[in-house]
This record gives structure tokens, sequence and C-alpha cells, in this order.
């Protein structure tokens, strides 16, 4: 009778592989690394992410011939148009001190976000030659992109702060004020661009979607009208919900730091605290949400 060799079980061979990996300092290949390694990378990709960016803003308007000039005449095109319905012929302007001023910086200032919104979306499903090509923090794609808009913004801002001085009102050290706002409104766009490319990537269908959103949340972010129509035609329920949206209240703020006869609806403290909650809150949960997928990118 001769012995037979048995062969070692699967639970065996596994056991025996994780001890070997772990030995030679061998991981999951693509595992998730912890969020605090995790935010660790993505500050040793901080120049990666500055040069994207760069390289994004660069070819953005490459094809078109007024180039970067574009920046300002998109919003500036939006404000002409919703000047024209609005303001003359729904008569706005006749109920908003200094309409013009108003309206140019709600619009801006409200771009931006869906700009960054639209982009984010598809920061992963646009990217997945980059992603399968090259090991990196994937939320370099999405702060990125946010990067990319918040340079088109400084940009806008410079026309703006034209617009405003042209249309009466005085410069003055509350415009100072701005740049808290614009720095609270990044850190939220950055958080919904975060989240969004997560969910881009999962639904494919989402960048059909996010226009009607947008649209929709620019409707009920005072752009185009006075923030007290919603005090004077809705229960008090509703218009101290939509007091509390995150867009008008970053454009509240911006409009106070702007225009020095402008009121603001709700008081200055709720409305610094209300910028702040939201930033770090949305910023907060979409990094957390990103992060946890991280594995998932570029599969499939």
């Amino acid at each position: 009778m001769t012995d037979t060799a048995v062969a070692p079980s699967d639970s065996d061979a596994g056991a025996y592989a994780a001890q070997l990996a772990a030995r030679h300092g061998l991981g999951v290949a693509g595992a998730r690394p912890a969020l605090r390694s995790y935010i660790k990378q993505l500050w040793l990709y901080r120049n990666f992410i500055a040069a994207y960016a760069n390289a994004r803003l660069v070819a953005q308007f490459s094809t078109a011939r007024l180039g970067r000039v574009w920046q300002v005449l998109n919003p500036l095109t939006n404000a002409a148009v919703y000047f024209l319905i609005f303001g003359v012929v729904l008569g706005t302007r006749s109920t908003v001190h200094n309409f013009i001023a108003y309206l140019c910086t709600g619009l801006f200032i409200f771009s931006f976000t869906q700009t960054v919104v639209q982009s984010g979306t598809q920061a992963i499903s646009g990217s997945l030659g980059l992603i399968r090509a090259l090991h990196f923090p994937r939320a370099c794609l999405p702060l990125a992109l946010t990067l990319v808009q918040f340079q088109n913004l400084i940009a806008s801002i410079v026309v703006l702060a034209g617009i405003v001085l042209v249309s009466g009102e005085p410069l003055s050290l509350r415009w100072l004020l701005l740049l808290p706002v614009l720095i609270l409104q990044a850190f939220f766009s950055a958080g919904l661009a975060l989240a969004l490319a997560r969910l881009g990537g999962k639904l494919p269908d989402l960048k059909q979607i996010i226009p009607f959103v947008m649209r929709t949340w620019m409707y009920a972010s005072g752009v185009m009208y006075s923030v007290e129509l919603f005090e004077k035609h809705l229960p008090h329920v509703f218009a101290n919900v939509l007091l509390a949206n995150p867009l008008l209240v970053f454009i509240e703020l911006a409009r106070y730091a702007l225009i020095d006869s402008s009121t603001t609806a709700s008081p200055l403290p709720q409305l610094w605290g209300l910028a702040l909650g939201w930033s770090v809150l949305v910023l907060c949960a979409g990094f957390i949400y990103f992060w946890r997928g991280e594995r998932e990118y570029g599969r499939g």
C-alpha cells in the first residue's frame, strides 16, 4: 500500500498566501486606504491637482477663437437675457434697488456652483482612461475640476466688480467680506463635486438630470428676483426652508458685501452660521462618501 499526498485545502492556501503577503509588506491591489492615509495621499498629490486643473483650464477654451474670454462672456450673456426677461418684461427692476448689480451678483455666484456640479458629475465617468492608466487618489479629479471653476470665478469676479462700480455702488471695506464667502462656497461646491462624481460614475444618466435640478435650484435661490417674495407668497415654514438654501445664503452674503444698499432677508450672524455649517457639512460628507467608493472607480 502506497502513501498518497494530500492537497492543501483552499482555506489553508489562502491563509498561507495572506501570511506570505504580510511578511513581504504586500497588500490587496486597489484596496481602499484608511481615511487619514487617504488625506495624506491627497496632500502629496497637491501639485498634480494644480497641474491637472491648469491643463483642463487651458484645454477648456482651446478650440474657441475668443479663448478664455468666454469665462466672462458666458455669465454676461446670461445676465443680459435674464435682465431682459425679469427686469424689463416682468418689471422686477422697479422693485429691486440697483437690479443690474443685484442680478449679476446672484448669477455669477450661482454659476460657479452650477458649473462645478455639472463638471463634477462626469469627473469619474469622463476620465476612465486616466484612472485605469495611473494610480493616484481618485479624489484628485473632482477637486481639480473644482479648482478649474474657481479660477474661472476669480476672472468673473473682476468683471462683476466693474459692473457693480459702474452701476453706482461705492467701493468700500465691505467688499473684503466677499473673500470668505467665495472660500466657503468653494468648500461647499467641492463637497458636491465629490459626492456627484461617485454617483455619476454609477449612474451615467445623472448628467442628463443635473441641468434640470440646477435650473430649479436657481429659481429657489432668488437669483433673478427679490428674496422677500418668499416670505410674501409662501407659508412661513416653506419660506424658512428656502431661506436656509445654501446657494441663497452665499448669494445673500455676496450681495451684502458688494451692494451698499443691500439688505438681507435673514440676520447676518445667521447667514454666516449657515454658510459655515453648509460648507463643513457638505465637504466632509461628500469627501467621506467619495472615499468609501475608492475601490470601485474605473472597474467594470
